[in-house]
């Protein structure tokens, strides 16, 4: 079973790319909740799913959010 251990601002890696020009894989956890919000890295739209998709869809943190 994977590691389902993300925060707010982490950067995850998800299993298929965002269909836009970047093709990227990569998404910043904007909101969490019972639905989850998160931020293309490559063009900066926002795609609000449930937590129960998101956690089939999500793969792994890339880089963890530290504050300062």
């Amino acid at each position: 079973m994977k590691d389902l251990n993300y925060a707010l601002h982490d950067v995850v890696e998800m299993k298929k790319e965002h269909p836009c020009n970047s093709r990227t894989k990569l998404f910043e956890i904007v909101m969490l909740g019972a639905d989850v919000k998160i931020k293309c890295i490559g063009c900066g739209n926002l795609i609000l799913m449930s937590r129960d998709s998101f956690n089939q869809k999500f793969k792994k943190v890339v880089q963890r959010y530290e504050e300062k």
